[in-house]
This record gives structure tokens, sequence and C-alpha cells, in this order.
């Protein structure tokens, strides 16, 4: 039997429908949060994440609920024949975590699913010049997609997760991308807390960006990765890197990019070491 609804009263039903999925999706979230933090977690981010070692107290305890959760409200999934375990996923999500921390979070609204593979992987390519376009393929240690999954190759983050001191952190990177698409584009700008503080960050990372750039053809060493030339999106990306494993470094060679950084991620790494 079908019972009509007023018209009227379908836009009333649809709000108190959202309304009550947020305010139940916030009371879950409150109580993941507070949840005790089991003990094989808590090994598998010490042993794996020499970046929690470093985290205040505080941290430490914001990151355990935070990663109860990331594991909750995202989906696991192995490729390439990996099975996936407690160490995977909580290795990831601690780091992903760390991006969160100190400051008001969505969780990565956009992510739903994490692929992680084995190794290294293929993936195709397409690119064109306006003229002619090549199919191709290229190997990966990650990616992110704007409107889809993160995908991770297990050995790139177990390699870049141990060596804490080379800037080169896949999760962190990817995870960094992810901040960035949260407005609807990948362009190097996240979200910030107020609209004044975009012009003071375009001018800093548009410079900085510039002279990475320019070192890069002058083949002079940086701080900064190379591949951070590649475009704004990817010089964010390289940036958080190195403002999370070369604190000390980006403070004494890119002071203003580092207080950018700080001010948007609410953390002082260089305080840490």
């Amino acid at each position: 039997m079908l019972i009509a609804i007023p018209a009227i009263l379908v836009p009333g039903l649809f709000l108190a429908f959202f309304i009550g999925k947020r305010v139940f999706r916030r009371a879950k979230r409150k109580r993941l949060f507070a949840a005790p933090f089991p003990e094989e977690f808590k090994q598998i981010v010490c042993r794996n994440v020499p970046l929690y070692n470093r985290l205040p107290d505080l941290f430490k305890e914001q990151l355990h609920g935070l990663i109860h959760v990331f594991l909750a409200e995202k989906n696991f999934e192995g490729c390439g024949g990996l099975e996936l375990t407690n160490e995977i996923k909580v290795t990831i999500a601690a780091q992903a975590c760390i991006l969160l921390l100190n400051r008001k979070t969505k969780y990565f609204p956009k992510l739903g699913t994490i692929l992680v593979y084995p190794h290294t992987y293929v993936a195709r390519t397409v690119s064109s010049n306006g003229t002619i376009t090549i199919d191709g393929q290229s190997v990966r240690l990650g990616e992110s997609w704007q409107n889809g999954p993160v995908v991770l190759a297990w050995d790139s983050v177990k390699g870049g997760t141990l060596n804490i001191t080379d800037a080169r952190n896949v999760v962190l990177h990817e995870f960094a991308h992810q901040l960035d698409q949260e407005d609807g584009a990948a362009d190097g700008a996240p979200i910030l807390e107020r609209r004044s503080r975009y012009t003071t960050w375009a001018r800093v990372l548009s410079k900085e960006y510039e002279v990475l750039q320019k070192n890069m053809r002058k083949r002079r060493s940086s701080v900064l990765d190379k591949y951070g030339a590649t475009n704004p999106a990817e010089f964010f990306a390289v940036a958080t890197e190195t403002f999370f494993e070369k604190p000390k470094q980006m403070v004494k060679k890119h002071p203003e990019l580092y207080d950018e950084l700080r001010n948007y991620y609410k953390l002082d790494p260089a305080k840490w070491v």
C-alpha cells in the first residue's frame, strides 16, 4: 500500500533525514574516538611509524582516536594477491591521521577505499599534446584519485615510513593530495581556515614552487624533493612530506613555507625532534 506524502512535507523530511544521519555519525565517531586503543595496534604503530614516537603524549592519545574512526569508516582492499592484516591497515591509518591532528577534520570525506598492492604496480597512462594521444604505462608507488580511492604499494609504505629523515613518505604524500582535493580541485591549495589566508598561502607557495623549479633546472640540491616541481599539487604533497620528516631543515631553508604549513596543520614538528 502506498501512502501519498504532501509535496510540502518532502523537503522537511529530507532535511530531517540528513540532520539525523549527521547527528548519528557524530555520536558514532565520538564513541570510536574514546574507545581504548588495543595493545596490538600500539605495538604496530610504535614499531612501524617512527614519527609516532616523536609525538607529544597528548597528540598520541588523539591519534589513537583518529585511527579508530578511520579504520571504521574506510574500506581497505588487498590487490595483486596481498592479504590484508591489522599491521597493514593500522600502519597506513596512523600516518594518514597524523595529517588530521590538532584541528577540525572531516576524515577525508571523499575517500571511501584504500587499495593496497604488495609491491610497486603498473598503471595505465594517457597523455595528449592536443594532436596526438599516447596510451602507455607507468610504474607507481601510490596515487590519489579525486573522487575515488587512494592506491598504495605496501613495500613503499614500509620503506617510506621507517626512513623518517628522507622526506619521502608515500602515505603522507597521497593523503596530502586528499586534503588538497577536498575543495574539488587538485591545485596545491587545500581548504584553509579563513579566506584571508589564501593570499599569503598563494604568495608563499608560488614563490617556493618557482624556486624549486629553478633549482631543478640548474641541478641545485634542495631540502624539497625535485618531484615537487612537477605542478602545484605535487609541490604541496612534497612540502607536506618535508614538513613532517625534515622540519628543522625546512625551518632553516624555507621558513615562510614552514610557517604556512604550521598554520595549516596546527602542528610544529620542528619542536618534536
